[in-house]
């Protein structure tokens, strides 16, 4: 008896414990969840970085096309004792004389024709500021599937905790029958200790369960980037889109898809490789100027200062005779890394292709077993009160009961799991063809 009582004593704590923490938790919707992780997440934050990197890449001048203009200046001193033997077999010694010299200016230099090498490089850098957008709606569409994905197995999970709230007032319920019978003489005490376990058991598992809901919440916090430790409560609905076609999802991943798209830049930036290669097999061609100003003094000179100034130019032409048939070998290199980029874009088209079907199948069975689970749900319901009510009349066995009970449970979780099971395909469907929306 004192054990029971102490049992019963640490169920009604622990039941108690929990509701109150679930009920005093605030609402977080769906909505404002992907609002939070969007404006906080490291992730976003990196890629948002990196394109805006990749945006400030593409100028002219990172691409050769502009010319470039420095100041010089340079100045150089020195203290000399000179001895002078001169032609006529004078000698002149001069001691500690000092000579410096200032040189200051402008220069230009501008590659005006490199085989079209810097054109090449601007249409290089727009396709990776192309490929930084692609990468930063693809970390954007991850985060946001990651966060609705965790949230709905949240909803789940917490069905599931209502579930087990449901089957320990049942338990509860069996308890109290079996006590009664047992008082009147119509039950063992045995039946009542069984009874007791069940209740125990069925306890335990709301216990095991809000632990795993707490450590998801601790997941979607980390996504949200904010208090692991924040409390919240979710929505209680899962609605699954129906609605979704194998064909359509197929073509809408073929010209949206972010991995298919990027194979595509992927392959353009081979061919610009190819360019930029092919480019040293033309000439260089350069033109410089400047405008230079220098002073000069040198007491042991023929003249003992100097001063100039004036305008400098020039033009330089380079070309490729023979570099050791290292053209050919790059150019080759650079031709199959195009034929390598051909290769990567089919692979990735067939694994999007066989992840959609995949997908689409696990979709279609969740949507088949979330009919059939709605329908067991409502029977077994009615087979648990039909059981209970027996029970309460002694016409069957607290095992009978048991087994009524975990039925009811049992149906009740598959068809959690069904509609988690669509829901997250549907997710992740929407994901691959970058068109997620919290709608």
């Amino acid at each position: 008896m004192i054990i029971k009582k102490i049992a019963f004593l640490f169920f009604c704590c622990t039941f108690l414990r929990l509701q109150a923490r679930a009920q005093d938790a605030p609402m977080l919707t769906l909505k404002d969840a992907v609002e939070i992780a969007l404006k906080n997440n490291y992730n976003i934050k990196l890629s948002q970085n990196n394109k805006t990197i990749s945006g400030n890449n593409v100028t002219l001048g990172n691409a050769g096309i502009l010319p470039q203009l420095n100041g010089n200046f340079a100045s150089t001193n020195s203290r000399l004792t000179t001895k002078q033997t001169r032609s006529d077999g004078s000698i002149n010694n001069i001691h500690n004389a000092p000579n410096s010299g200032i040189n200051y200016g402008v220069a230009l230099n501008w590659t005006i024709f490199d085989g079209f090498a810097m054109f090449a490089n601007y249409d290089a850098l727009q396709q990776q500021d192309k490929l930084g957008t692609l990468r930063l709606q693809d970390t954007i569409q991850n985060t946001v599937a990651s966060v609705i994905g965790v949230y709905y197995d949240l909803i789940s999970q917490n069905e599931q905790i209502k579930a087990l709230k449901g089957a320990i007032a049942i338990s509860h319920t069996q308890l109290g029958y079996a006590n009664d019978k047992f008082h009147v003489g119509r039950a063992s005490k045995l039946d009542v200790l069984n009874a007791q376990v069940n209740l125990n058991t069925d306890t335990a598992n709301l216990v095991t369960q809000y632990q795993l809901f707490k450590t998801t919440k601790i997941q979607l916090n980390q996504i949200l980037v904010r208090d692991l430790q924040t409390d919240f409560s979710v929505a209680d609905t899962i609605v699954v889109d129906d609605k979704l076609l194998l064909g359509t999802v197929l073509t809408s991943a073929q010209s949206q898809n972010p991995a298919i798209l990027s194979t595509q830049i992927n392959r353009r930036l081979a061919e610009i490789n190819l360019k930029q290669v092919q480019a040293t097999r033309y000439p260089q061609v350069a033109v410089s100027s400047g405008y230079t100003f220098s002073d000069n003094k040198t007491p042991a000179g023929f003249t003992l200062a100097q001063n100039q100034h004036g305008l400098n130019y020039g033009l330089t032409a380079t070309i490729n005779i023979f570099n050791g048939f290292n053209q050919t070998r790059r150019e080759r290199n650079a031709k199959i890394q195009i034929d390598n980029a051909n290769i990567n874009a089919k692979q990735i088209q067939l694994n999007i292709d066989a992840q959609v079907n995949s997908l689409f199948a696990s979709y279609l069975s969740g949507l088949d077993l979330i009919t059939l689970g709605q329908a067991n749900v409502i029977i077994a319901k009615k087979n648990l009160d039909i059981s209970l009510e027996k029970y309460k009349l002694g016409n069957i066995t607290p095992l009978e009961i048991r087994e009524a009970q975990r039925n009811y449970l049992d149906a009740q979780s598959k068809f959690f799991a069904a509609q988690y099971q669509s829901k997250q395909a549907e997710i992740t469907l929407k994901q691959i063809t970058n068109s997620i929306s919290i709608q």
